[in-house]
């Protein structure tokens, strides 16, 4: 049992084939999608998928750091109207990106740890996406900090000192994905830093599909290459990477 565990099937790239690409999943072992939101724009279709899968699909809310612009507050209000409805299961993707664009950085810290401050209040994990921004997010989180904040860095792609730092969050996890299974990532090598205990598989689909599918659409079924690769690097089997990722997720999302 597999639990894909952030995934943008909503996205247009799953219109024409959203129910194969699910069929597809389910027969190689995964038995749950959650979906991280983006901003207000993709809600309704993160709501559709959502009701058309129920228990299957689950959803995440929160407002992504690309999607931070001038009109944040309001982006805000709807994103918290939402999480507030008690719906979700996690704060996210939220965080700091700094990859393409610095112009809203003192915007993108303002909205960050204001959905912190939700997932403190509502006791839901945050997913983070951090994009060249590890520094500052460290910032943000050691102020806010305390016993009751959880969360996973989603997609992690850090080197050994970032993996250092996160471990020093008792609460927190890694999200691994494609990007370990790429020959010159370097990522094989950090991730066997990390305990088993404290990594989550996730696809970030339909973002770097894994090899042998890379430079592809990703999609939930490619997980399993994801775990078959971390196995290797564990020097375990699937199955027990599969059981132990699984139980971080539900101890994660309280699932």
């Amino acid at each position: 049992m597999f639990t894909d565990s952030h995934a943008h099937i909503y996205l247009p790239e799953f219109e024409k084939d959203l129910a194969a690409v699910i069929e597809n999943a389910k027969e190689v072992g995964v038995d749950r999608i959650l979906l991280p939101n983006i901003d207000s724009s993709t809600i309704p279709d993160l709501k559709r998928v959502v009701e058309n899968y129920p228990g299957y699909c689950i959803p995440m809310m929160g407002l992504h750091p690309g999607s931070v612009k001038k009109d944040y507050e309001q982006e805000l209000q709807t994103v918290k109207g939402e999480l507030y409805s008690g719906q979700y299961v996690a704060v996210g993707e939220i965080g700091i990106d700094l990859y393409w664009d610095k112009t809203f950085f003192p915007e993108q810290v303002i909205v960050f740890e204001e959905q912190i401050k939700w997932a403190k209040e509502l006791g839901l994990p945050v997913v983070i996406h951090a994009r060249n921004s590890f520094n500052e997010i460290f910032e943000v989180l050691d102020r806010c900090m305390d016993d009751s904040l959880k969360g996973v860095f989603h997609c992690f792609t850090g080197g050994r000192k970032q993996v250092g730092k996160i471990l020093e969050y008792k609460s927190f996890m890694f999200g691994i994905g494609g990007i370990v299974t790429f020959k010159n990532s370097g990522l094989d090598h950090t991730v066997t830093r990390i305990p088993l205990d404290k990594i989550i598989l996730e696809t970030d689909s339909p973002y770097l599909s894994p090899v042998p599918y890379r430079g592809k659409r990703n999609q939930p079924g490619y997980l399993r290459y994801i775990a078959e690769k971390l196995a290797e690097i564990k020097n375990t089997g699937v199955e027990t990477v599969g059981t132990i990722t699984e139980n971080n997720i539900r101890k994660l999302f309280n699932l």
